[in-house]
């Protein structure tokens, strides 16, 4: 089977996809679950040491504390995530009493002793579900169970991440979270201000952290990390911008899980935000792209764009970088 290098997205004759997939981005009040409490047993600390050495270049610090009877109500609040190196049951009861709001506790992963599994138990959204995958590189399963993940979509605490927002009204998130699983709601409504807005229970409030470019971004499957942040810092260097402006990445459904995209996304900083193929084709932009001729698709790198944008305009028009990654700029 051959593979179409012009269509912008990268995308292959028969439009197929590879899926799945995650990228570390900030969680959705606006931080990074980035301060890691390894919890174990006397006897699996060279384990926990192991897993410390793994994922030491992720995050900002990692510990390793002993377990005792009382080691998480003793460090609860002082950590992002805790990584129980135990049974699920051991980690459920010494941390049940202790939770309070899904947005403030600290994220709960285990992972057995023989890295097999890697299992979130509370806040998959909020550090958990991150943390998990990227325990996969010891080779464990990351089990993850939120409905959003399970389901392929992209829940609205990760549309929130991948944003650089933080929820105003979490309470809100029941309903469109529900909406996001019947195919009821796909796209995060815009509103720049100023302006008063007087919302319901079931609308969800994001504000934005932080305000800069968006990345649309289109890419070969099986690109590299370093093929995509070149080409990025090109398109940028040309209109005399940096990562430190972006705002987030944009593609398409279809990338969910290119790895090398993903990659470079968290090496700057920058969520991926993913549109389905209605919201493209509703911000398609103005280059003829191969991909819509092929499978239906409107070129990636501008639709995304142009959806993502502020203004839903076009700062710079698509280029392709070594045959591998098409990059616009929008507003």
């Amino acid at each position: 089977m051959s593979t179409d290098t012009n269509a912008d997205d990268g995308s292959t004759d028969d439009g197929s996809d590879d899926s799945g997939g995650h990228c570390s981005t900030p969680d959705s009040d606006g931080e990074v679950a980035e301060e890691i409490a390894i919890i174990s047993f006397e006897r699996k600390l060279p384990v926990a040491e192991e897993i410390k050495d793994e994922l030491a270049d992720d995050y900002e610090s990692i510990e390793i504390l002993e377990y005792h009877g009382d080691v998480f109500a003793e460090h609860w609040g002082e950590y992002d995530c805790f990584v129980g190196l135990m049974a699920s049951g051991i980690a459920m009861r010494k941390t049940a009493g202790l939770l309070d709001d899904k947005w403030d506790d600290p994220a709960v992963v285990v992972i057995d002793e023989a890295l097999t599994w890697a299992i979130p138990l509370t806040g998959g959204h909020h550090g958990a579900n991150q943390v998990a995958y990227d325990l996969s590189q010891l080779g464990a399963v990351p089990a993850m169970t939120t409905a959003s993940e399970a389901a392929g979509k992209q829940g609205i605490e990760s549309k929130a991440k991948a944003l650089d927002a933080h929820v105003v009204n979490g309470d809100s998130t029941v309903a469109t979270n529900l909406a996001v699983l019947n195919d009821d709601l796909e796209v995060v409504e815009r509103l720049d201000g100023p302006r008063a807005v007087l919302v319901g229970d079931d609308v969800t409030v994001m504000k934005r952290n932080d305000e800069g470019v968006v990345l649309g971004t289109g890419t070969v499957s099986g690109v590299e990390k370093e093929q995509v942040l070149d080409a990025w810092a090109a398109a940028l260097d040309a209109l005399e911008l940096d990562f430190s402006d972006v705002e987030f990445v944009a593609t398409a459904t279809r990338k969910e899980g290119e790895e090398g995209l993903y990659e470079a996304a968290q090496e700057i900083g920058a969520g991926v935000v993913l549109f389905e193929k209605e919201t493209l084709l509703d911000h398609e932009g103005p280059t003829p792209s191969r991909a819509k001729e092929l499978i239906g698709w409107p070129g990636i790198a501008e639709a995304s764009a142009i959806a993502g944008g502020r203004e839903h305009e076009l700062l710079r028009e698509k280029e392709r970088f070594d045959d591998a990654v098409t990059v616009a700029v929008g507003e």
